[in-house]
């Protein structure tokens, strides 16, 4: 069966984490660093940006994929894909080793996870009402 309206939120994903990789690269051949980080802050930002992306993201669209599947509108779907590509783009702006606190970092950690739980919860939800 087909998930457009997810398919179309992962490849805009996706593009997302290629320029996160890319980022990572160029940090790497810049400061000559293989494995791990060296010393570099800079590589660190870059490499936790892009590892953050794919540690929560996988998951998000997974479950839009699944609640997709069993019938959710496509005003939820699009609604959930849009603040997902919204906080995914706010999550490594707002990741800083030296600023804990910036906003955007908070709009796609709480972005991320408040999609992920909601999408969560509509899969219960049908699930229950099967």
């Amino acid at each position: 069966m087909p998930v457009p309206i997810t398919a179309l939120y992962a490849g805009i994903l996706t593009v997302i984490a290629v320029v996160l990789g890319v980022r990572v690269g160029r940090q790497r051949l810049k400061n000559e660093i293989s494995l791990l980080h060296g010393d570099s802050p800079e590589l660190l930002e870059e490499i936790r940006r892009h590892a953050n992306f794919t540690e929560a993201v996988p998951m998000a669209l997974i479950l839009l994929a699944l609640i997709e599947l069993n019938g959710a509108s496509a005003t939820l779907l699009h609604g959930l894909g849009i603040a997902l590509v919204v906080a995914r783009i706010a999550h490594p702006i707002g990741l800083h080793h030296d600023n804990m606190r910036h906003p955007l970092r908070g709009v796609g950690s709480m972005g991320t996870m408040l999609v992920t739980v909601i999408a969560a919860g509509v899969g219960v939800w049908q699930f229950l009402g099967a």
